[in-house]
């Protein structure tokens, strides 16, 4: 009997991946080829190879999700939502803390700075992850925010031979608050049940034997939706249903600076019974699973 075999593409779009430059289509709005606003070292590679694992071993996939950043261009995590103290902008890649909010060294630009606290409040409590100040990336609509082309045509592939359809999760749409895990919010909005646990999606992975994680990055998106996977199925099903996840190890990468964030995640998620695994070992097993 074929197992039921799952791939989950972690925020595999143009705006995350380093992509050379026959790949840059020219933007008719500026005369000027598009350019991925935040490239990981490494992305584009990852995401070849997981084209060519779903091209070759898409007869033994059961079902393809894919997540999708998608925020608008006002966003916590957006320079265009920040002011210096002096009134400069923001440049990406700047931390902000409560306390910088506090002492006036950065300030919201729609003066709502008591919603801002309690979100950084409340952020910084759960210990996940300090707000960085990221380039406006993922805009809907935008060309960033669109697949990878090569992992788009595989898993269209995979649609035609399977007459089926690639689960598609947007994410990121609330700009109050950062949405790093397909699962949930870093803090969920209580106004908005987008940004809550997505049982839906957990019940969607929740039959399969396997689940491989591939896409980016593996220092924040990565992370962030295996780490909640991981214990949504610890608690439902037992320590021993980790096992059941395996991590593409070279279809993933880290944001740049980030490498050490992204091997605690890789030994921590190891230790806990999660599977580390190559490509290759996972078309043998997609293969064998087709016949």
């Amino acid at each position: 009997m074929k197992r039921n075999l799952q791939l989950l593409i972690i925020d595999p779009q143009n705006d995350f991946c380093d992509l050379p430059p026959d790949y840059l289509p020219d933007n008719p709005a500026t005369r000027k080829p598009h350019a991925p606003a935040l490239p990981v070292p490494g992305a584009h590679q990852d995401m070849l190879r997981l084209a060519g694992l779903i091209n070759r071993g898409r007869l033994g996939l059961s079902a393809i999700s894919v997540t999708l950043d998608a925020h608008h261009r006002f966003d916590i995590a957006h320079p265009t939502f920040w002011l210096a103290h002096d009134g400069a902008p923001v440049a990406p890649f700047t931390p902000i803390s409560a306390a910088d909010v506090r002492a006036a060294r950065y300030l919201p630009r729609n003066g709502a700075s008591a919603r801002v606290l309690a979100y950084l409040d409340a952020l910084e409590a759960a210990g996940r992850y300090q707000l960085m100040v990221w380039p406006v990336h993922c805009e809907i609509g935008s060309w960033g925010g669109c697949v990878h082309a090569d992992v788009r045509a595989a898993y269209n592939r995979w649609e035609d031979a399977a007459l089926g359809v690639v689960g598609k999760l947007l994410k990121g749409s609330n700009p109050w608050t950062e949405h790093y895990s397909a699962v949930m919010a870093e803090v969920p909005d209580a106004t908005d049940p987008g940004t809550e646990l997505n049982l839906a999606f957990l019940d969607g992975l929740a039959p399969a034997e396997q689940i491989y994680i591939a896409g980016e990055a593996g220092s924040h998106c990565v992370k962030a939706s295996v780490e909640h996977i991981a214990a949504h199925f610890a608690e439902r099903f037992g320590a021993a249903s980790l096992a059941r996840l395996a991590l593409l190890t070279d279809c993933i990468s880290p944001v740049a600076g980030f490498e050490p964030q992204y091997q605690d995640f890789l030994a921590s998620m190891q230790a806990r019974g999660v599977q580390l695994v190559q490509s290759g070992e996972v078309l043998q097993e997609l293969l064998k699973n087709a016949r």
